[in-house]
């Protein structure tokens, strides 16, 4: 049997980790019998994954990424197993290992958007841990066999960086909604609607499960609160705008957010504009329920999961003009200047005007976990010939 290693140290993460989960689910239902898949997890996730097909064997791995054990012991870990092909997923990886594998690079945002924001580490650090990222990722794009990125928008911003000579090998591939959020709203179809959902935060619940009046009407951003997500941003336009609908910014509990706290304080924005942290599947589909629109600021993104989520349950959407949401929504949605606070408050004052819902078609024809991961199985046999 052909032996495949999938790199899923990230398996418990947002972002990265909502893609290996689903990958691996949706690879099990169409794996082949000739492959034998290691899985390679950190401490914390490997008790969490069960794997009922004898093709997918779990590997325990202590390197974590970013790390000097990860280009040495992981490595190593990487070469004993004796793997036909290793799939890297994630740009950071073992520079050492010269086996045959395959990467999937999901954004390109600390290359072409560096700032000491996103650190807490003093300047010489930061440079240092920048180009040691910049050789990293170079390293992979030279020898992989075959890199995969989520938009085309990603594939472009790789030639740009390191030339166009890597265009052939890179193949993008759009990803999907989460499965488990689609679980979770077909087990409480037409439910929330009616009840407001059961949110973890149950004062959070009682303020937006009433009428849908001015007092319980709100827009929502979702993801996490890095300089580059350009949340202060929205949170500065947002106090411009005169309405009775309250904001809520739905990501971690960590230094960011402490950050955008003060910011929100500063402009007496606490009754209107709220935080709510750390949401489960069953909150996630409340917000995208009840919520008027979807805000997204951002500067820079790799694919954007929250867009397309907010499309699986028609949420209309105001976000930046950036590329990758042109690549992904095309005209379906109120675009605006992410560096212009005039330009988004204007945009949500526009919105507000008409509110009209979008119908985004059959969208899921196109952007799928289940396709991608079909795709990618697709990638390992060319590879692999």
């Amino acid at each position: 049997m052909l032996k495949i290693g999938i790199d899923a140290r990230l398996y418990g993460q947002t972002g990265v980790g909502v893609y290996l989960r689903n990958l691996l689910f949706y690879l099990k239902k169409n794996v082949k019998t000739n492959f034998l898949f290691y899985i390679y997890l950190l401490p914390q996730d490997y008790d969490k994954v069960d794997f009922k097909n004898k093709n997918f064997i779990k590997k325990l791995v202590y390197s974590p990424w970013h790390t000097f054990s990860e280009q040495l012991e992981f490595c190593k870990v990487l070469y004993k197993d004796n793997l036909d092909l290793m799939h890297f997923t994630y740009f950071s990886y073992p520079v050492l290992y010269k086996r045959k594998f395959i990467a999937t690079i999901h954004d390109t945002t600390p290359l072409i958007y560096k700032t000491g924001k996103a650190s807490t580490k003093s300047a010489f650090l930061y440079e240092l841990k920048f180009q040691v990222f910049k050789f990293v990722i170079s390293q992979q794009i030279k020898n992989a066999k075959l890199i995969i990125t989520p938009t085309y928008t990603v594939k472009k911003q790789l030639t740009d960086f390191f030339g166009k000579k890597y265009s052939p090998k890179i193949k993008a591939v759009f990803e999907g909604v989460d499965y488990e959020l689609i679980n979770e709203a077909n087990r409480h179809s037409g439910e929330f609607a009616e009840l407001g959902g059961r949110l973890q935060n149950r004062s959070f619940e009682q303020r937006f499960r009433t009428s849908r009046n001015d007092e319980s009407r709100f827009f929502i951003y979702i993801g996490n609160f890095y300089p580059h997500k350009n949340v202060e941003n929205l949170i500065e336009a947002f106090s411009k705008v005169k309405t009775d609908a309250k904001l809520i910014l739905i990501g971690p509990d960590d230094y960011f957010s402490q950050r955008l706290f003060q910011s929100i304080n500063r402009l007496k924005q606490n009754k209107r504009i709220f935080f709510y942290h750390n949401p489960n599947k069953e909150d996630l589909v409340f917000f995208y329920k009840n919520a008027s629109a979807l805000i997204h600021p951002s500067l820079s993104e790799g694919f954007g999961l929250p867009i397309v989520e907010s499309m699986y349950f028609n949420l209309p959407i105001i976000a930046s003009n950036i590329d990758v949401f042109k690549e992904i929504l095309g005209k379906k949605y109120i675009s605006f200047n992410p560096k212009d606070l005039l330009d988004i408050a204007e945009k949500i004052k526009l919105f507000q005007k008409s509110e009209k819902k979008i119908d985004y078609g059959n969208f899921g024809k196109k952007f799928s976990f289940g396709k991608m991961a079909k795709q990618t199985l697709e990638y390992y046999n060319q590879v692999l010939v």
